[in-house]
């Protein structure tokens, strides 16, 4: 199982905020390549960059950072927020992006989403499937709409998707544990999908009960920032 620390970006500094309540905000770094760099330091491979700004306003934003990162490092970057059009996603891939991670338009547009999957090909493209209960999360979180989680991964499996980040808003940034009970359920339907999950993970038990259900991969963010999880214990899996 991957362990793939969480870099959120707004006015190009690393922040977390809560069940993505953009007035919950703390701010951590100012300078999002260190952050990066303590992370390669630590012996991890992979990083997880969402653009907040982009999520919140729909087309990418903080790309800048992300060429910064992808040029002081070896990291490989899965890159997401508010990416809607092809040319997000040049800038995106340009601006050295490993995988690009597509939400809000795969429910909006999904004709958009398909193309990209056809085009760059299924290890490059990450469909995120954001959700409050089982519903799906769009706009950064800000908007329900009406699609159902299981049915929307089925859908999207059977044309082609091979990777999912599946984050329950319910429990990002709060430190109160993950949703394995909904990890658990697409592992069983869904056993052939890359599930990477997100939200929640507080203790090592956390990241012990993802790998056992054996999960491709788990995004930790506030967990490393407020010192609950430590980067040695992190490069241990």
């Amino acid at each position: 199982m991957y362990i793939i620390p969480a870099i959120d970006l707004i006015d190009g500094k690393c922040v977390r905020l809560t069940q993505g309540d953009y007035a919950q905000k703390t701010v951590y770094n100012e300078d999002p390549l260190a952050v990066a760099r303590e992370f390669e330091q630590a012996g991890l491979e992979r990083l997880h960059v969402v653009d907040l700004d982009g999520a919140r306003g729909g087309g990418i934003v903080n790309h800048r950072v992300l060429e910064r990162i992808a040029a002081g490092t070896q990291l490989k970057i899965d890159w997401g927020g508010g990416m809607k059009s092809d040319e997000d996603l040049r800038i995106a891939f340009e601006a050295g992006a490993h995988q690009v991670t597509g939400g809000t338009i795969a429910v909006k547009q999904p004709e958009v989403f398909l193309g990209w999957l056809e085009r760059f090909g299924p290890e490059r493209i990450i469909l995120g499937t954001d959700v409050h209960g089982t519903r799906i999360a769009v706009s950064g979180w800000e908007e329900a709409s009406d699609r159902e989680l299981f049915e929307f991964l089925a859908d999207y499996v059977a044309r082609g998707v091979r990777y999912t980040i599946c984050t329950d808003v319910s429990k990002d940034g709060l430190l109160q544990g993950t949703a394995r009970e909904l990890y658990a359920r697409i592992r069983r339907e869904q056993p052939e999908v890359k599930l990477i999950a997100s939200g929640g993970v507080t203790t090592t038990d956390d990241l012990d009960a993802l790998a056992a259900l054996d999960c491709y991969g788990v995004i930790v963010g506030k967990a490393i920032y407020e010192g609950r999880i430590g980067l040695e214990q992190l490069a241990a899996y």
